[in-house]
């Protein structure tokens, strides 16, 4: 009895866990943002009560499907021994999931929360999908194979069956329901105070050609009829895809770039013209650039069956983006922006095969120089621009009175990643590694240190925390060329291969040649949104706590799935986690609670870098450039090398003992 009763200790906590102790934190996330960022607030208490009904059903389903045929709960360190696609799962993979995304926005609606339906719902959904996809899908797949189904809401298999009733019902949900979604946030938010007008000045007098409503309304048409014209799965998955993409990179310009298309004037004289100042007034001028009509029209059109049907809806599309300029609803730019971004969107394999090829060549291209003692490594020149990117930018945010403390945070940084690495991960083999997280734990202590001179804390943190994104991304690069943070086994169409002897992942892990997640580059495309959207978020003059807080947020959630797809020999593994899983997962919690603390609004957002700033940077460039480009390979001393002596040996140098150690130091370390 007493074995049983410590069994029951773990799961009764993680179920309070997360049925108490997570609402309760949502909610007081909510009340210590309020008014911190100015957000539209919208009660629709009976909108809320529907959500949250159907919340609780989906949720109930859930659990009592993962009881009954699963034999366990949705607990994911007590997981059910059996695969279970009965019941709701059988429709929908993830109902506990969304059903929790669903009533957070419910609860929201009810009390008219702007908090919890512009920041806790986004995060929740976004903190759920991020562990989806980097722990429980993976885990699936290696618990029960080819026992995982996917779902009948999934999309299309890539093949030349017809489409069945569920594939294009699911195109419904999956596609089209999240476009709107995001459509109507965007619109609801309003127009931004630093809007500028697409419009060129010669459109302001152009009429307005009322009958055209009707091509232009027609898009509607053409959208829903699509589904059930495709004549194979293969083409509705494609066009699926390129929505879904499409609707992750619009909405992202929509929230970062304020162009809006304000419509122009018109008499109302008949039906069409009411019609026509209806939707004008229901746009509210945002979400226009780029104009996401045409982009349907176009995405639709190109779904057709090849031949006369497909011209037929392509010419149908273009006199709908005729359309978007003669109603006042778009300006040419918003159209012909759409018709540049179209042709990339829809050949997205495509585009991902040049990215692909691109991180390939990247990866293998090592070069080195020697002066004596000294080597010079090519993989250098990325943190130099890294550093000078970084610095200059938290220097034109934090401003001329903060120089010092610029500098003693990057100094920090750059300490930190070197001794952090060296301290979980340093071995012999490893040479000179430097790690993000120890990067960040310096930057911080910097800051704290700069703090004890007079300088602002906070300002400094949220202007770095603006600048970082744009410095990992240059970093990344580095990675890709030295081999680290790379991938897992990929298939075909999306690893690359690494092939260079100096790469860490034939020095170390053993996988040349094998296709491996380009986990660089998936960070790099990562901290490219974050950073534009952080230096969106620093426009709307918020608070630097609140900035500081959604950059670990995001860096968490992005980090916490780049980790999944991760496979350096060397890390740690605690209770079936990397360890930067659980470092993702602290990153979270804390932009939770910083993003809740009040801190001053600086006066001036954007200054002009001066000399001394610039001179700073340069000298914090070539500082890390030294430290990651250059090393001494005739030495044997700690910190000496940054990569092996010879072109096909481990290290050369290194007496057995400490090629013993060296075996051992990269075996995963299991923790319980």
């Amino acid at each position: 009895m007493a074995i049983t009763r410590s069994g029951l200790i773990g799961p009764i906590l993680y179920g309070a866990l997360f049925v108490i102790v997570l609402p309760a934190c949502l909610i007081s996330w909510a009340k210590a943002t309020a008014g911190v960022v100015r957000l539209p607030a919208y009660q629709c208490p009976l909108a809320g009560i529907l959500l949250i009904v159907l919340a609780v059903v989906l949720m109930s389903s859930g659990v009592v499907a993962l009881h009954r045929y699963g034999g366990g709960l949705p607990m994911n360190p007590f997981p059910p021994p059996r695969f279970v696609d009965r019941s709701i799962y059988h429709y929908i993979g993830q109902p506990i999931y969304i059903g929790f995304v669903m009533l957070c926005a419910g609860v929201a609606l009810f009390s008219g929360s702007a908090s919890g339906l512009w920041l806790v719902t986004p995060a929740v959904g976004a903190g759920t999908a991020a562990l989806v996809i980097g722990h429980e899908r993976p885990d699936l797949r290696r618990r029960f194979g080819e026992s995982v189904r996917s779902p009948l809401l999934s999309l299309p298999h890539a093949s030349d069956q017809e489409p069945a009733i569920w594939d294009r019902i699911a195109f419904g949900l999956l596609v089209l329901l999240p476009w709107t979604i995001a459509y109507e946030a965007v619109q609801f938010m309003g127009v931004p105070r630093d809007a500028v007008s697409s419009h060129m000045p010669f459109e302001h007098a152009w009429p307005v050609i009322v009958w055209t409503e009707i091509p232009y309304a027609s898009v509607y048409v053409l959208v829903f009829v699509t589904p059930f014209i495709a004549r194979t799965t293969r083409v509705l998955r494609h066009m699926a895809i390129t929505a879904l993409v499409a609707t992750a990179i619009v909405s992202i310009i929509y929230l970062t770039v304020p162009l809006i298309a304000p419509p122009r004037p018109f008499n109302l004289e008949n039906l069409l013209g009411r019609m026509l100042a209806e939707e004008q007034a229901f746009n509210h001028t945002v979400a226009a650039f780029p104009a996401f009509h045409v982009l349907w029209a176009l995405i639709a059109a190109s779904a057709w069956p090849a031949g006369r049907p497909r011209l037929c809806a392509l010419l149908w599309a273009l006199v709908i983006a005729a359309s978007c300029v003669t109603t006042g609803m778009h300006s040419i730019a918003d159209v012909a922006f759409v018709l540049v971004l179209f042709p990339l969107l829809n050949r997205y394999d495509r585009l991902w095969s040049a990215l692909r090829t691109g991180t390939e060549r990247l990866a293998n291209s090592w070069r080195e120089w020697r002066f004596g003692p000294v080597r010079v490594i090519v993989h250098g020149i990325y943190p130099v621009i890294a550093a000078f990117v970084g610095v200059v930018v938290a220097g034109m945010l934090a401003g001329p009175s903060q120089t010092g403390g610029v500098l003693i945070v990057a100094a920090g940084s750059l300490a930190g990643a070197g001794l952090w690495a060296q301290w979980l991960e340093g071995s012999p083999a490893l040479l000179r590694p430097f790690g993000f997280y120890g990067g960040l734990a310096g930057g911080i202590l910097g800051a704290f240190a700069a703090a004890l001179l007079g300088y602002d804390l906070w300002l400094l943190l949220a202007a770095y925390a603006v600048g970082v994104p744009w410095i990992q991304a240059l970093g990344r690069l580095r990675c890709l060329v030295q081999g680290c943070c790379h991938g897992s086994h990929a298939p075909e169409k999306i690893g690359i291969r690494y092939q260079h002897p100096r790469s860490r992942v034939t020095q170390i892990a053993g996988l040349a040649g094998v296709p491996l997640h380009p986990t660089p580059l998936y960070s790099i495309l990562a901290n490219l949104v974050t950073g534009v959207l952080l230096a969106r978020l620093w426009s709307f003059s918020v608070p630097p706590t609140f900035v500081l807080g959604m950059y670990l947020l995001l860096n968490g959630f992005a980090r916490f799935v780049e980790e999944s797809y991760r496979a350096e020999p060397q890390t740690p593994v605690i209770r079936g986690l990397h360890i930067y899983h659980w470092f993702a997962i602290a990153s979270v919690l804390a932009g939770i609670v910083l993003s809740g603390i009040k801190s001053s609004i600086p006066a001036q957002l954007f200054h002009v870098p001066n000399l001394r700033m610039l001179a700073y940077a340069l000298g914090i460039a070539a500082c890390a450039g030294f430290a990651l480009g250059v090393d001494f390979p005739a030495s044997n001393r700690r910190f000496a090398r940054l990569a092996a002596v010879g072109p096909l040996e481990r290290v050369h140098a290194l007496d057995d003992n400490a090629e013993e150690n060296s075996v051992a130091a990269m075996q995963p370390k299991q923790s319980s």
